[in-house]
């Protein structure tokens, strides 16, 4: 959304009767390692004992009220533009299931180390219409979601979006995530689908791929598509343009 994070307070849920605390302080030194990375500074946290492992960050940061950029905004015409491949869902059940190593999986995973914040700078530069991570309702929910609040349409091509290595494989060999049907059941009444019958089920089902630690997907006019690219490039980042704003039916996606 445009913020400057400023501090970050650890959260962590851990079974220190059943795992090492060694184990805790390697998430931990991730975290802290991330924060750094992001130029804000870990103030503490708290600890709970618990059976399952989970960790976040409460992040309190600045932004300027009249430049926070929101999901609401997109007009036709714009040019959405995708910061980071899909598939972490796909690869991690690939792992899980013992059907690619974590040497197979490295991009994916060193995807998700990545911040967003390269690609949050050039947002401000250059001036977009709207945009939106892509997190846990995947690639169609969130863009549903911007399309809704924006009274727009979309149409994407499935086969400019961008994917790890490996995503295509782990679909075929059915390592989809539970997430990923529960996310095309809701999303599915808003999608039509104008490409080859038979690329359908693995193209909607990897678009509704929960990410974890997704990028951005941002929608800005076309004449500034170029210079948010170039300014990606120039970070080291990589964008993709993937589809388009289209006056149609707020929150209706076609994808060919």
């Amino acid at each position: 959304m445009g913020a400057k994070p400023l501090t970050a307070m650890n959260i962590i849920c851990f079974p220190a009767s059943c795992h090492p605390l060694e184990v805790m302080e390697s998430i931990l030194k991730g975290g802290y390692d991330k924060v750094i990375e992001a130029e804000a500074v870990v103030v503490g946290g708290h600890s709970v004992e618990d059976q399952e492992p989970k960790y976040g960050l409460a992040v309190t940061g600045l932004v300027d009220p009249q430049k926070v950029i929101t999901g609401r905004g997109a007009a036709p015409g714009d040019i959405l533009v995708l910061t980071k491949p899909l598939g972490t869902g796909i690869i991690a059940t690939g792992i899980k299931g013992g059907m690619i190593s974590l040497q197979e999986a490295s991009p994916a995973i060193m995807g998700m180390a990545e911040l967003n914040d390269a690609a949050s700078r050039a947002m401000l530069e250059t001036g977009v219409s709207a945009a939106t991570d892509v997190t846990g309702f995947s690639f169609l929910g969130h863009l549903h979601e911007m399309l809704v609040s924006s009274n727009v349409g979309a149409e994407i091509d499935h086969r400019k979006v961008p994917l790890y290595l490996g995503v295509g494989d782990m679909t075929a060999l059915g390592m989809i995530p539970a997430g990923a049907y529960r996310n095309l059941e809701y999303i599915r009444p808003h999608v039509s689908w104008a490409g080859r019958e038979e690329e359908k089920e693995d193209a909607l089902i990897i678009l509704a791929d929960p990410q974890t630690s997704g990028g951005l997907l941002v929608a800005l006019p076309e004449k500034r598509a170029g210079a948010y690219l170039e300014r990606l490039k120039t970070a080291g980042k990589e964008g993709q343009v993937v589809g388009q704003i289209i006056d149609a039916k707020p929150g209706a996606i076609k994808v060919f």
